[in-house]
């Protein structure tokens, strides 16, 4: 059976948002700091407080599009507001304007995240959800190796400048919008398996279910979430393990690529044998990896950490927000993404508070080592957690 035209849609959308949005972040930094004069506070500063807004409005938007039961309308402002703001990164001369421009574009994702996973859920059966997801997650990653490529092809071969870029990054950005507005369709009945659902009136509050199941394993992903601390770490030990500031940029394009390349096989792999040996299998591998980049000694070892670390990526992102899908009724399927989102964002700014001053006390092998013991720990707590009996495997 096929992908409906909703999911492949939304898939294409989030490629074209990425490849917008990678073309401006990891220049962003060089930017704010060479250009504007930002200091390294302030960029700090505006990056906590965009993704913490962001995580806050994830929630909201969620329950908005439970209570009118219309997903598209907040998916489509968020990505407009987004898209909008991004590229006008490119004409800033002030700190106080970046963050007006980032605090607007943080809004965009905020506002479309969970209806647009609540969209994803109600386009297809149970039975399809891990693909579903896994495919997004997919194209979404393809995006961030592409973005990347081009904002270096436009510098280095067509001499363009920094702010150039950033402008021309409302290309992508406006074709993703014109394939969501013109090849996204809302179903009128909230999704295939809306006659299984309650008719409860959609809370803002956590879901009817939340008490149970659901929110059980919402509290085993906020365990792991405390462990699971920004990627900026990773990237400066592989600096300190041998490898070059030049190729930092290819490794985190390497990175995508194995996130994208694992991701749909480990969704239709979820859909055959369950979410839960998926998300604990990556889990583990998770730990495995942490554990490597708190004893990583050569440049060889820190490439091959990173290719597993995409396999992680790969094998939790689509299949735990099936997960969620299958716990949560389908009228309550964009507060339950809410949650889930706003507990994944919020749960990652103490872990990297945590995991810097775990570093700075007792060195980088600790604060990895510490990083790894909690997967562990979501992963034992996951695996005894009872589940429903389409979920049990």
């Amino acid at each position: 059976m096929k992908l409906p035209r909703t999911v492949v849609a939304l898939a294409l959308v989030s490629l074209l948002t990425d490849v917008s949005t990678e073309m401006i972040y990891p220049l962003l930094p060089a930017f704010l700091h060479l250009e504007i004069g930002a200091t390294m506070f302030a960029i700090g500063a505006i990056e906590g407080a965009a993704e913490s807004l962001s995580s806050v409005l994830k929630l909201m938007s969620g329950w908005w599009s439970d209570r009118h039961q219309r997903r598209k309308p907040p998916v489509v402002v968020g990505y407009l507001l987004a898209s909008a703001a991004r590229p006008l990164v490119g004409l800033a001369t002030s700190v106080a304007q970046v963050v007006v421009l980032r605090l607007a574009d943080r809004t965009g994702k905020g506002l479309r995240s969970a209806p647009r996973d609540a969209l994803i859920a109600d386009a297809v059966p149970p039975g399809m959800r891990g693909r579903a997801f896994g495919f997004h997650r997919a194209a979404d990653h393809l995006g961030a190796v592409v973005g990347p490529l081009v904002a270096l092809a436009l510098m280095q071969v067509a001499g363009l400048s920094i702010r150039a870029v950033f402008l021309l990054a409302a290309v992508p950005a406006a074709l993703a919008m014109l394939v969501l507005i013109a090849g996204v369709r809302e179903p009128r009945t909230g999704g295939p398996a809306i006659a299984s659902t309650t008719s409860a009136e959609p809370r803002l509050n956590p879901p009817q279910r939340f008490e149970g199941t659901l929110g059980k394993y919402l509290t085993i992903v906020l365990l792991f979430t405390l462990g699971n601390s920004t990627d900026a770490f990773l990237l400066l030990r592989a600096s300190d393990a041998g490898v070059p500031v030049v190729l930092l940029p290819v490794l985190w394009a390497m990175l995508s690529a194995m996130k994208s390349l694992a991701s749909t096989p480990a969704g239709i792999l979820s859909d055959a044998v369950g979410r839960r040996p998926l998300i604990v299998g990556g889990w583990i591998v998770y730990a495995a990896v942490y554990w490597g980049f708190g004893h990583v000694s050569s440049a060889w070892q820190v490439w091959a950490l990173f290719a597993a670390y995409g396999i992680y990526f790969g094998l939790t992102e689509g299949v735990e927000k099936a997960l969620v899908a299958d716990l949560a009724g389908t009228s309550e399927h964009g507060a339950a993404f809410g949650w889930y989102h706003l507990i994944v964002g919020l749960g990652a700014l103490p872990a990297s508070a945590v995991f810097g001053v775990m570093w700075e006390w007792r060195g980088p092998a600790a604060a990895f080592n510490l990083g790894a013991a909690l997967s562990l720990l979501a992963a034992l707590a996951l695996m005894r957690l009872r589940l429903p009996s389409a979920q049990r495997s």
